[in-house]
This record gives C-alpha cells, sequence and structure tokens, in this order.
C-alpha cells in the first residue's frame, strides 16, 4: 500500500508520527508537507496528495492542516476524490464505510495527536460497505 501525505505548518508534528506509524506497517509514503513550522500554503501540498489518490499514484491520501477545513476543501475539487474532514474514530470509520472516503484531513489544532493516530488506523482498517451506500458514491462526482 502506499499512502501520500500532506501538511501545512499546523500539522507538522502530526505527519511525522503518523508516518512512523505508517512505516511501522510496511507502508510506502509519499510525502509533500512541510517539515517545518514556518508558515506555508495548504493547497500547495493538498493538491499534490488528491493528484496521486486521483491517479492512483497513492491508493490513499492523508492531509493536516490546523482546521482540516482548508485542506479538505482543496482535496475536494478533484474528481476522483473522497475527502472527510474527520475528528472522531466514528466519524472516520463512517467516512470509510458509509462514503469510500480515499484522503483523510485531520484538524491538528482541534483532535490530539493519540487521537490522530487512532483515527489514521481506523481509516486504514476500516472498509467501504458498497450495497446501498455505492450508488451514493457515484452521485458525488461532477459529471
Amino acid at each position: 500500500m502506499k499512502i501520500a501525505i500532506g501538511n501545512d505548518h499546523a500539522g507538522t508534528d502530526y505527519k511525522l508520527a503518523i508516518i512512523g506509524l505508517l512505516k511501522s506497517k510496511g507502508i510506502e509514503v509519499i510525502n509533500y508537507g512541510t517539515d517545518g513550522t514556518d508558515s506555508v500554503d495548504y493547497p500547495d501540498f493538498a493538491h499534490p496528495v488528491a493528484k496521486d489518490v486521483e491517479e492512483g499514484t497513492a491508493d490513499l491520501g492523508i492531509v493536516i492542516c490546523g482546521s482540516g477545513n482548508g485542506a479538505s476543501m482543496t482535496i475536494n475539487k478533484h474528481q476522483k476524490v473522497r475527502g472527510a474532514l474527520c475528528w472522531t474514530k466514528e466519524i472516520t470509520a463512517l467516512a470509510r464505510e458509509h462514503n469510500d472516503a480515499n484522503v483523510l484531513s485531520l484538524p491538528a489544532r482541534f483532535i490530539a495527536l493519540q487521537q490522530a493516530l487512532e483515527m489514521v488506523e481506523t481509516f486504514l482498517n476500516t472498509e467501504f460497505e458498497g450495497g446501498r451506500h455505492e450508488r451514493r458514491v457515484e452521485k458525488i462526482a461532477c459529471r
């Protein structure tokens, strides 16, 4: 499995911890985020993550910014991306089960690091249920 990840200055510590978790599971990581705390613009890392997911270069994506909103708005401009702004494990599970989310957006300023790691675990370990949800997911993209 390959995961694209990106972050702005608010999410650097979270990204580094998540990369450690992913690599410990043998998951390849493509890192588009900053490694520092100097202010950067979230679209500069969110678009490359979304592009990798959209084109199949990455299986899934994770984006991290202060509120999670800016990164989420950016990734969802890409037609094949179903980005979910999540703040609990339960929301994360539902995003995968019901919406077939392929990019997780995390709000670094509003969740604890341990919570973020648990949400990443949930994101990785939860499958899309299909069924009645399939027809709904097929209606998401603009045609």
